[in-house]
């Protein structure tokens, strides 16, 4: 039976505000409770999985397959839940990384349950959830799916190596987009946005965390050990090129508004944006510069004290099947975590579902992946300061 295929009209990224990574260090000020790191052994708290077969999983809004006569039921779920006899209580509740942080933070520093045993956030943000220790190490023994299958691209972030903590969700790439037909030629390189040509027609990410990693590629930094003189590099360029008049504006997503009616030519990007953009109009492409470009995750992370973790690694093993990633990867059109569900969308029937194994957004082919990087965190340490200089470019 060929698998559903779904193109959204609007994206999950799109829903997301720039803050620029200032508002859960303002949110733990205002508890007047300072950030703790919490030991390995007081993570955890006596696993009801065996006897209690729920879990409740935050997540965000449309990053998940749903059925198109009815938006309440959503299709791996309910295979799951039918399959495994656990019932999840899946809440869309997370609009921004920083404002989910200081929702929870305040029970995770005084050694609370959040009451959610699975969460899924950016991996800059994963990073200081690791760093705090307020995640708890996932028996890989339960997940054979992901041993197997995760991609090798994905598997060792400087925050997780070997991914003790984190799984991803869903990924996707932070890049370039422009509209060809009205640019009237191609962009290669990170270097061509600063070209006469493109001036006042060009914008960059407003997010601290989103528009950094592309700028430093482009000047031949190895984005996964970049230094703090790279980014003060970047900082004085971008200031030169909005002094100058090249970049219009930062921005959100709604640089997909402005690419779509030709105010912009070419902007960062995310590769999931681009595909539905392209749906209905093939004239804008994506492009991984020949420098590279950074390839990110939102990624699953089971909390300290979560109830139910054994339900919660089932679930998450569950999802690395190849057959349920396809599922999924025909709906929500990101990276796909999983290279091998791309044979099973191409053995689909439906030729629009066939079609998505050759899209490489979707699963980048070798060419691309060699020049696909996930940048190194920006550490607590360095994030007040760089935010600072940072958000008073952007205008934050």
């Amino acid at each position: 039976m060929p698998l559903p295929l779904h193109t959204p009209q609007v994206t999950r990224r799109s829903l997301l505000r720039a803050l620029g990574g200032t508002a859960a260090l303002g949110a733990l000020a205002g508890c007047g409770v300072p950030a703790a790191y919490v030991s390995v052994g007081d993570r955890a708290v006596p696993d009801r999985s065996a006897a209690d077969k729920r879990l409740t999983w935050a997540n965000w809004p449309l990053y998940i397959d749903t059925d198109d006569d009815d938006s309440t039921k959503r299709p791996t779920l309910d295979a799951f839940e039918k399959k495994t006899g656990i019932s999840v209580d899946y809440v869309e509740e997370i609009n921004d990384n920083d404002e989910f942080f200081g929702k929870i933070s305040p029970a995770l520093m005084n050694h609370q349950s959040t009451d959610r045993d699975l969460i899924v956030i950016s991996d800059w943000m994963c990073a200081r959830f690791v760093r705090l220790g307020w995640v708890q190490e996932m028996d890989r023994d339960r997940q054979p799916n992901v041993t197997r299958y995760l991609d090798p691209l994905l598997r060792s972030p400087s925050f997780d190596p070997g991914r003790k903590y984190t799984v991803p969700w869903q990924s996707g790439i932070t890049g370039i987009a422009y509209n060809h037909r009205k640019l009237g030629r191609e962009i290669r390189h990170v270097s061509d946005l600063w070209a006469s040509d493109l001036k006042g027609r060009v914008t960059l990410l407003s997010g601290l965390d989103e528009a950094f990693a592309l700028l430093m590629q482009g000047n031949g930094v190895d984005i996964r050990k970049w230094k703090t003189a790279d980014f003060d590099l970047v900082c004085d360029q971008v200031e030169r090129r909005v002094r100058s008049g090249q970049i219009r504006r930062f921005t959100g997503n709604d640089y997909t508004k402005d690419l779509v009616t030709g105010d912009v030519l070419a902007c960062q990007a995310y590769s999931g944006d681009v595909i539905q953009l392209q749906a209905d109009n093939p004239d804008i492409r994506f492009v991984v510069p020949e420098e590279g470009a950074e390839l990110w995750s939102d990624s699953l992370m089971i909390p300290d004290r979560a109830a139910h973790k054994a339900n919660a690694e089932r679930l998450i093993d569950y999802y690395y099947d190849p057959e349920v990633a396809a599922e999924l990867a025909a709906w929500v059109n990101y990276v796909c975590p999983v290279p091998d569900a791309r044979d099973v969308l191409a053995s689909s029937k439906d030729e629009e579902t066939a079609a998505l194994a050759e899209n490489t957004l979707i699963f980048p082919d070798d060419e691309m992946r060699k020049r696909l990087v996930i940048a190194r965190d920006i550490t607590a340490k360095e994030r007040v300061g760089f935010a600072k200089r940072w958000n008073a470019i952007v205008g934050l």
